[in-house]
């Protein structure tokens, strides 16, 4: 079986990024999310719409909210640029690594001659009971 996402308005939206809701879909008034069900709903032309990451759902989750309460833009959100992480990266000196353990070769196991099986440590064959050296 394999899962899927459904396609709807919210597919479009970019993260983090305030839209005016009027613009994103149609419909009649909302509420702002920040302002609550005690709040009279709001026309789409006076609300923001923002699709915010979420943890368990990579399609995110949408969240409405008014004028008063419209979050930043995502520039500033979206935390430093390349750049500066880049330039951070180089000034911060690295510890030097511990060197990989090399692989220990085994040694190869006795067979006995007679049942072509593996010999336990002891040298006694568990099958026929030769004795291998």
């Amino acid at each position: 079986m394999r899962v899927t996402s459904g396609s709807d308005w919210r597919d479009s939206i970019p993260f983090e990024t305030p839209l005016l809701l009027a613009d994103i879909a149609p419909g009649g008034p909302a509420r702002c999310v920040a302002c609550g069900v005690a709040a009279d709903p709001l026309e789409r032309d006076r609300l923001w719409v923002v699709k915010h990451r979420h943890p368990n759902d990579h399609g995110g989750f949408v969240r409405f909210y008014c004028a008063d309460h419209a979050p930043a833009a995502a520039a500033t959100v979206a935390g430093p640029a390349p750049d500066a992480v880049r330039a951070k990266r180089a000034a911060t000196p690295r510890a030097p690594r511990a060197p990989r353990p090399t692989p220990v070769a085994e040694r190869p196991r006795p067979v006995c001659p007679d049942c072509f099986v593996e010999v336990p440590p002891t040298g006694r064959c568990g099958v026929c009971g030769t004795m291998v050296a």
